[in-house]
């Protein structure tokens, strides 16, 4: 294949992926009035499981009402930005939720509720070391979100052994 050749197919697959990604934001957007949608909620819990692996709690029952609790943390965390941030986030998750946006972008081809852990990382971990600096970014915002929504919770730092911060 031609370089030149190879351009315009990137290009092409660029603006199309831009192209579906914004129509598929428009109909089922990742964020609504700053709080997730299921579309939203279910990366987000993939993204929980795969980011988190290690530092959730053992027993299965205890593990899911950590990744309910972080859920309601990451829809306040979420809330709390401005709404050009809310909009690219939920133009992001609309098309990681998507089945071609999700593909593509995270290069995971089942369904987020359906990757194992080791399907998530695997996911997250190609997006982190892709040449792509659009994957990166999804990347990084993904993890970085998780983490601050997380760790954020006091009643986590313990199940760390952090004391907390030192009273003055």
């Amino acid at each position: 294949m031609q370089r030149r050749h190879f351009l315009k197919l990137g290009v092409g697959a660029a603006a199309l992926l831009a192209v579906v990604g914004g129509g598929v934001a428009l109909f089922h957007p990742g964020l609504e009035q700053g709080r997730l949608t299921a579309a939203g909620r279910e990366v987000f819990f993939s993204v929980a499981r795969g980011v988190l692996d290690g530092s959730l709690p053992a027993d299965e029952a205890q593990r899911s009402a950590a990744l309910q609790a972080h859920m309601a943390r990451l829809d306040d965390v979420l809330g709390a930005f401005p709404p050009a941030v809310q909009t690219e986030l939920s133009q992001l998750l609309a098309i990681l939720a998507a089945v071609p946006g999700r593909a593509a972008l995270a290069g995971l081809h089942v369904s987020w509720s359906a990757a194992n852990t080791a399907q998530i990382q695997s996911a997250l971990q190609g997006m982190r070391t892709s040449s792509l600096a659009l994957r990166q970014q999804a990347y990084h915002a993904l993890r970085d979100l998780t983490n601050a929504a997380y760790y954020a919770d006091p009643q986590i730092w313990p199940l760390m052994g952090y004391p907390g911060p030192r009273t003055l």
